[in-house]
Protein backbone atom coordinates (compact mmCIF):
# COMPACT_ATOMS: atom_id res chain seq x y z
CA UNK A 1 0.00 0.00 0.00
CA UNK A 2 1.46 3.35 -1.05
CA UNK A 3 2.06 5.83 1.79
CA UNK A 4 -0.19 8.91 1.48
CA UNK A 5 2.56 11.08 3.03
CA UNK A 6 5.76 10.15 1.16
CA UNK A 7 4.44 7.82 -1.61
CA UNK A 8 6.76 5.00 -0.50
CA UNK A 9 5.55 1.69 -1.94
CA UNK A 10 5.76 -0.48 1.18
CA UNK A 11 3.89 -0.33 4.47
CA UNK A 12 3.50 -2.75 7.33
CA UNK A 13 0.14 -3.69 8.83
CA UNK A 14 0.23 -2.99 12.57
CA UNK A 15 -3.39 -3.81 13.46
CA UNK A 16 -6.43 -5.29 11.69
CA UNK A 17 -9.99 -5.44 12.95
CA UNK A 18 -13.51 -5.49 11.53
CA UNK A 19 -15.46 -2.25 11.49
CA UNK A 20 -18.45 -1.90 13.81
CA UNK A 21 -20.92 -2.95 11.13
CA UNK A 22 -18.72 -5.88 10.00
CA UNK A 23 -18.79 -4.78 6.36
CA UNK A 24 -15.08 -4.01 6.07
CA UNK A 25 -11.70 -4.52 7.67
CA UNK A 26 -9.87 -1.55 9.20
CA UNK A 27 -6.09 -1.82 8.89
CA UNK A 28 -3.65 0.39 10.74
CA UNK A 29 -0.44 0.67 8.70
CA UNK A 30 3.01 2.15 9.14
CA UNK A 31 5.13 3.35 6.24
CA UNK A 32 8.51 1.67 6.01
CA UNK A 33 9.94 4.81 4.39
CA UNK A 34 8.92 7.72 6.63
CA UNK A 35 7.37 5.87 9.58
CA UNK A 36 4.00 7.66 9.29
CA UNK A 37 0.89 5.77 10.35
CA UNK A 38 -2.34 5.68 8.37
CA UNK A 39 -5.57 3.69 8.17
CA UNK A 40 -6.99 1.77 5.22
CA UNK A 41 -10.32 -0.01 4.82
CA UNK A 42 -10.87 -3.21 2.86
CA UNK A 43 -14.40 -4.00 1.62
CA UNK A 44 -15.89 -6.92 -0.24
CA UNK A 45 -16.89 -6.16 -3.80
CA UNK A 46 -19.19 -8.81 -5.18
CA UNK A 47 -19.19 -7.64 -8.80
CA UNK A 48 -18.49 -4.64 -10.98
CA UNK A 49 -21.64 -2.53 -11.29
CA UNK A 50 -22.10 0.07 -14.00
CA UNK A 51 -24.38 2.99 -13.13
CA UNK A 52 -26.57 4.23 -15.97
CA UNK A 53 -26.71 8.03 -15.72
CA UNK A 54 -28.91 10.47 -17.59
CA UNK A 55 -27.94 11.16 -21.19
CA UNK A 56 -26.84 7.54 -21.71
CA UNK A 57 -23.64 8.08 -19.70
CA UNK A 58 -22.17 5.13 -17.81
CA UNK A 59 -19.78 5.03 -14.90
CA UNK A 60 -18.55 2.54 -12.35
CA UNK A 61 -20.48 2.28 -9.08
CA UNK A 62 -18.75 4.40 -6.45
CA UNK A 63 -19.71 3.92 -2.80
CA UNK A 64 -18.03 7.18 -1.84
CA UNK A 65 -20.60 9.16 -3.84
CA UNK A 66 -23.39 7.70 -1.73
CA UNK A 67 -21.38 8.34 1.45
CA UNK A 68 -20.94 11.99 0.51
CA UNK A 69 -24.59 12.51 -0.46
CA UNK A 70 -25.88 10.92 2.75
CA UNK A 71 -23.35 12.82 4.89
CA UNK A 72 -24.48 16.11 3.32
CA UNK A 73 -28.15 15.28 3.88
CA UNK A 74 -27.46 14.37 7.52
CA UNK A 75 -25.15 17.31 8.21
CA UNK A 76 -25.88 18.97 11.58
CA UNK A 77 -28.70 16.51 12.25
CA UNK A 78 -27.04 14.55 15.04
CA UNK A 79 -27.23 11.27 13.14
CA UNK A 80 -24.54 8.91 14.41
CA UNK A 81 -21.83 8.03 11.90
CA UNK A 82 -22.35 4.29 12.42
CA UNK A 83 -26.02 4.66 11.36
CA UNK A 84 -24.91 6.50 8.21
CA UNK A 85 -22.34 3.78 7.51
CA UNK A 86 -24.99 1.07 7.93
CA UNK A 87 -27.33 2.88 5.53
CA UNK A 88 -24.58 3.23 2.89
CA UNK A 89 -23.50 -0.40 3.35
CA UNK A 90 -27.13 -1.51 3.01
CA UNK A 91 -27.54 0.39 -0.27
CA UNK A 92 -24.26 -1.02 -1.57
CA UNK A 93 -25.34 -4.54 -0.60
CA UNK A 94 -28.70 -4.07 -2.39
CA UNK A 95 -26.92 -2.85 -5.52
CA UNK A 96 -24.38 -5.67 -5.54
CA UNK A 97 -26.84 -8.45 -4.78
CA UNK A 98 -29.48 -7.30 -7.27
CA UNK A 99 -28.07 -9.65 -9.89
CA UNK A 100 -27.74 -6.80 -12.40
CA UNK A 101 -24.41 -5.60 -13.75
CA UNK A 102 -25.99 -2.30 -14.80
CA UNK A 103 -28.30 -0.21 -12.68
CA UNK A 104 -29.98 3.14 -13.32
CA UNK A 105 -28.81 5.94 -11.02
CA UNK A 106 -32.48 6.66 -10.32
CA UNK A 107 -32.92 3.23 -8.73
CA UNK A 108 -29.90 3.79 -6.48
CA UNK A 109 -31.27 7.21 -5.57
CA UNK A 110 -34.58 5.64 -4.55
CA UNK A 111 -32.71 3.13 -2.35
CA UNK A 112 -30.92 6.01 -0.62
CA UNK A 113 -34.19 7.90 -0.18
CA UNK A 114 -35.85 4.84 1.36
CA UNK A 115 -32.96 4.48 3.83
CA UNK A 116 -33.01 8.17 4.74
CA UNK A 117 -36.79 8.09 5.20
CA UNK A 118 -36.26 5.69 8.13
CA UNK A 119 -33.10 7.40 9.39
CA UNK A 120 -34.03 11.09 9.64
CA UNK A 121 -36.99 13.00 8.19
CA UNK A 122 -35.10 16.26 7.62
CA UNK A 123 -32.20 14.44 5.93
CA UNK A 124 -34.78 12.66 3.78
CA UNK A 125 -36.27 15.99 2.65
CA UNK A 126 -32.81 17.50 2.05
CA UNK A 127 -31.77 14.59 -0.14
CA UNK A 128 -35.09 14.60 -1.99
CA UNK A 129 -34.78 18.33 -2.69
CA UNK A 130 -31.58 17.74 -4.65
CA UNK A 131 -32.43 14.31 -6.05
CA UNK A 132 -35.87 15.37 -7.29
CA UNK A 133 -34.66 18.87 -8.24
CA UNK A 134 -37.03 21.01 -6.18
CA UNK A 135 -37.22 24.49 -7.70
CA UNK A 136 -39.80 26.28 -5.54
CA UNK A 137 -40.92 26.37 -1.93
CA UNK A 138 -44.14 24.71 -3.08
CA UNK A 139 -42.13 21.62 -4.04
CA UNK A 140 -40.93 21.33 -0.43
CA UNK A 141 -44.45 21.83 0.88
CA UNK A 142 -45.90 19.13 -1.35
CA UNK A 143 -43.15 16.67 -0.50
CA UNK A 144 -43.30 17.39 3.24
CA UNK A 145 -47.07 16.90 3.20
CA UNK A 146 -46.54 13.30 2.04
CA UNK A 147 -44.41 12.71 5.15
CA UNK A 148 -47.17 14.04 7.43
CA UNK A 149 -49.58 11.57 5.82
CA UNK A 150 -50.30 8.62 8.21
CA UNK A 151 -49.90 6.21 5.27
CA UNK A 152 -46.25 7.37 4.93
CA UNK A 153 -44.87 5.19 7.71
Amino acid sequence: MRCPFCAHEDSQVKDSRPTEDNTSIRRRRQCEGCGARFTTFERIQLREITVLKSGDRREAFDRSKIELAVALACRKRGVAQDRIDRLVSGVQRQVETSGDTEMPASRIGEMVMEGLRHLDTVAYIRFASVYRDFSEARDFEQFASTIADPAFK
